[in-house]
């Protein structure tokens, strides 16, 4: 069985950094793409980036492009989510997620194993 862990949410002002970290364990790390995902109370849950199983590849949602970096370490057994130059926009629930789908994929619908959540709140 997968198990994800994510830490390093917290309190940040605008224009600060995070990085959020997921550890992954139960199965071989390396097999699984693994993206990130936020929601905020009574709306989608969001896809804001995704890595494949190398890390060659990766997707960003447009509103991250350029603020975020998603990295994963294979030995570590852990995805990261770099977050820089933070917006109040930003303040979600952060997952991590585990796609159990074959190939490549950014959709919510991919993901068949979920973190429980990392808070993220930027003030302005």
């Amino acid at each position: 069985q997968v198990q994800l862990v994510e830490s390093g949410g917290g309190l940040v002002q605008a224009g600060g950094s995070l990085r959020l970290s997921c550890a992954f364990s139960g199965r071989t790390f390396s097999s699984y793409v693994m993206g990130w995902f936020r929601q905020v109370p009574g709306t989608e849950r969001e896809p804001v980036a995704a890595i494949s199983w190398s890390g060659s590849r990766t997707y960003y949602h447009d509103s991250v492009k350029g603020r975020f970096t998603i990295s994963r370490d294979n030995a570590k057994n852990t995805v990261y989510l770099q977050m820089n130059s933070l917006k109040p926009e930003d303040t979600a629930v952060y997952y991590c997620a585990a796609s159990t789908r074959v190939g490549f994929t950014a959709t919510r619908e991919g993901y068949g194993y979920w973190g429980q959540g990392t808070q993220v709140t930027v003030s302005s």
